[in-house]
């Protein structure tokens, strides 16, 4: 009973420490100085993004020809020749009307710690919104706070999702482990040379 309150606890103050970080569309257009929007990303089926990953990156690039910032990282899985997710986001973004130099591809978001860690240490964004469905969006959020980014989010769920209460169990014992990880601060499994968003995304 101790550990089930104590992981409970974490949960509940992982959200209320981050829900008000969460903003429309409206209240993001509003904010300034913001160093770039991140997709966080969440599957490819063959050479198109799955459905929830489509939302974020319509939500994303909406953002974007919004104003909210100039430059988009997408960020997640490049681990094999044979799953790429990020070239699949670009791809879709550049149909949509994204500038090509505008996108900065993160080939190494395996997680959402990798990928906040990354945009701050690889990318040096220090003020971010962050794009991705709610559920996931508490977590996103406080890593990167945690990590000193001044972070934001704009949630991307204009549908219901198949699985989605699996997903929302899961994400309970996802925001301990992170909450855990975010005290210890390991390094992400990669970095490298630094790449500022400021620049060109074509360098990614």
């Amino acid at each position: 009973m101790i550990i089930l309150i104590m992981l409970l606890g974490i949960n509940f103050f992982v959200v209320a420490k981050t829900k008000s970080k969460i903003l429309s569309t409206e209240q993001a257009n509003e904010l300034e100085n913001v160093d770039c929007i991140l997709i966080l990303g969440a599957g490819i089926w063959g050479e198109n993004p799955s459905p929830m990953l489509e939302d974020r990156l319509l939500q994303g690039i909406e953002l974007y020809k919004n104003g909210v910032s100039t430059k988009i990282i997408m960020s997640g899985d490049h681990g094999s020749d044979n799953y790429d997710e990020v070239n699949v986001m670009k791809r879709f973004a550049i149909e949509k009307g994204v500038k090509s130099e505008d996108i900065f591809m993160d080939h190494a978001g395996f997680s959402t710690y990798d990928s906040m860690y990354r945009a701050k240490d690889i990318f040096e964004a220090k003020k971010i919104v962050i794009v991705t469905q709610k559920y996931h969006m508490y977590r996103a959020i406080y890593i990167a706070e945690q990590l000193g980014i001044e972070a934001y989010g704009v949630n991307s769920d204009p549908r219901a999702y198949a699985g989605q209460t699996m997903r929302e169990v899961r994400e309970i014992l996802a925001r301990d482990k992170d909450w855990f990880k975010c005290i210890i601060k390991p390094k992400p499994t990669y970095l490298g040379e630094t790449i500022p968003v400021s620049g060109n995304g074509d360098a990614t």
